[in-house]
């Protein structure tokens, strides 16, 4: 299964140790959705749409009201990338 190139990012962000946070509405709704890289860096390009995408693919997971991260499945999808560090 191909995966665009956003939710490549997002994956990518995610396998090397991100994480997402929601933030909630009053009524327990997602409202906003933040992504964070490893080093604590917030990352712009994550959207609501995309967002429901990985969930529904089953490529990220939360687990007990922790932050979203990346499953077994997320991993199996994304595609490898030299890390420039």
């Amino acid at each position: 299964m191909d995966i665009s190139r956003d939710e490549q990012r997002v994956l990518h962000a995610l396998a090397q140790g991100g994480c997402i946070r929601p933030l909630k509405a009053s009524n327990g709704r997602i409202e906003l959705l933040e992504l964070y890289n490893r080093d604590g860096w917030r990352m712009p390009f994550l959207t609501l749409p995309l967002f429901k995408k990985l969930q529904r693919k089953k490529a990220i997971a939360s687990q007990n009201g922790q932050p979203y991260r990346i499953t077994r499945r997320g991993l199996e999808l994304v595609r490898s990338e030299v890390d420039n560090r």
